[in-house]
């Protein structure tokens, strides 16, 4: 796209914008603080690098099998970096635990440290890349159905340890990057049929996390994660939405909102400002549902627009932390990181040239039809025109530009492993 052409349009939404108070140079910069924390598995299919082969179980599942997989630490790392130079800002990444460096030891989940990820810690420095942590239930001989719930005390130790050592890792991580690493803790412990009662797996689950939280870190951030069920497990989940906002406004912990683990007519937005009163930040997973929990490519959805808003309008950008969570192996992997970002991104940046001050004036005067007729005018202000303009300031490809880019490190890369 013309520079020239990209710089005319800014200007005259620049103007547009100004007329109801929004500086869009300003906007520009808030967009750009704004980090992503990108999902190493959606480049290779939560395959991870283990040695004790198996396949994916615990209630999820990837589907297709498009060819260009990363197979190994380097090609995902290369991947990454791929589609990072594609989007604008600086963000982060986040590792579940099974994507540690094993070399050819068969290293069990309670016994990996950080010597696991001095490798991926030294990375992140070297490309301004922050990270995240992830502890991994699933896909293990001693999963099942029950981890942390389960009664049988030697595999619920077992997944205590495996979180403990998890906790620890990501507090080294933060403490080398000067940030907190952000550690999410997600079981799929359930049943398929209604137990015979749901209070003993629940009460054995607050037991397992109390003993996990018992040491307090300074690095990093306890987040708990919901889901409304899990493959094979439909009838029963133990850490419900209700369990653990129970459990984190008790404690203090951080909630992470999946966007898609919960029931497709419930509003994740709204639940946003009821969190921010009674726990002290938020963790998102972004997702896209379709039906059930299929994490599909994050697009520039009506739901995804209203995340945003309320994001925005809570003015809560500080304590919400957005990560991506999704995997689609149907499609170039790298085009999907791309997409969902993207997505993403724009979607924070329409909230961002939203006209706060005038929304509000008109409902505190009790003037509906205004502040209504606003709302739908802004869907057609030229916001497309600022989004260029991020992309341009940048450097990085504006419009559908990325398409050949990606198709070129197709060509040239994924395609030959």
């Amino acid at each position: 796209m013309n520079e020239q052409n990209i710089l005319s349009a800014y200007q005259i939404a620049k103007e547009r914008f100004a007329a109801f108070g929004v500086d869009t140079d300003k906007v520009l910069e808030q967009l750009d603080k704004i980090s992503l924390s990108l999902h190493c598995w959606q480049a290779d299919d939560v395959t991870g690098f283990e040695n004790q082969g198996g396949s994916l179980s615990g209630g999820i599942q990837v589907t297709g099998n498009y060819p260009g997989r990363a197979r190994n630490i380097d090609e995902l790392r290369a991947d990454i970096l791929k589609a990072t130079s594609l989007i604008g800002g600086k963000h982060r990444l986040s590792l579940h635990e099974i994507y540690g460096e094993f070399g050819d030891k068969f290293v069990d989940r309670d016994e990996v440290t950080v010597e696991h990820f001095k490798g991926w810690i030294d990375w992140g420095k070297a490309n301004d890349m922050k990270l995240d942590f992830n502890s991994t239930s699933f896909s293990h001989p001693k999963s099942g159905d029950l981890t942390l719930a389960n009664p049988d005390k030697e595999i619920r130790d077992f997944w205590i340890r495996h979180t403990k050592a998890c906790r620890a890792i990501a507090n080294e991580m933060g403490k080398a990057q000067g940030d907190p690493s952000m550690m999410n803790l997600w079981v799929h412990d359930g049943s398929k049929e209604v137990p015979a009662n749901r209070l003993r797996y629940r009460a054995i689950l607050e037991e397992s996390l109390d003993e996990i939280f018992a040491t307090p870190y300074q690095w990093m951030k306890d987040c708990i994660e919901a889901k409304l069920f899990g493959i094979g497990l439909e009838n029963y989940t133990v850490g419900s939405y209700d369990f653990y906002l129970g459990y984190g406004a008790k404690k203090g912990k951080i909630v992470t909102l999946d966007t898609g683990h919960f029931h497709l007519t419930e509003s994740i937005p709204d639940k946003v400002s009821s969190l921010l009163l009674f726990t002290p930040e938020i963790m998102l997973h972004v997702s896209r549902p379709v039906r059930w929990d299929s994490d599909h490519v994050v697009i520039l959805s009506d739901e995804l627009l209203e995340l945003a808003r309320e994001i925005v309008r809570c003015n809560a950008l500080d304590k919400v932390h957005i990560g991506l969570d999704y995997f689609d192996a149907t499609i170039n992997r790298i085009g999907a990181y791309v997409i969902g970002c993207r997505a993403t991104q724009k979607a924070f940046l329409r909230a961002l040239l939203e006209p706060q001050d005038i929304l509000n004036k008109y409902e505190d005067n009790g003037q509906l039809f205004q502040r209504l007729a606003l709302q739908e005018e802004l869907k057609s202000m030229p916001w497309q025109s600022v989004w260029d303009m991020y992309c341009l300031k940048s450097n990085v490809p504006v419009g559908d530009a990325y398409i050949p880019e990606i198709e070129k490190y197709e060509a040239e890369v994924t395609s030959k492993r």
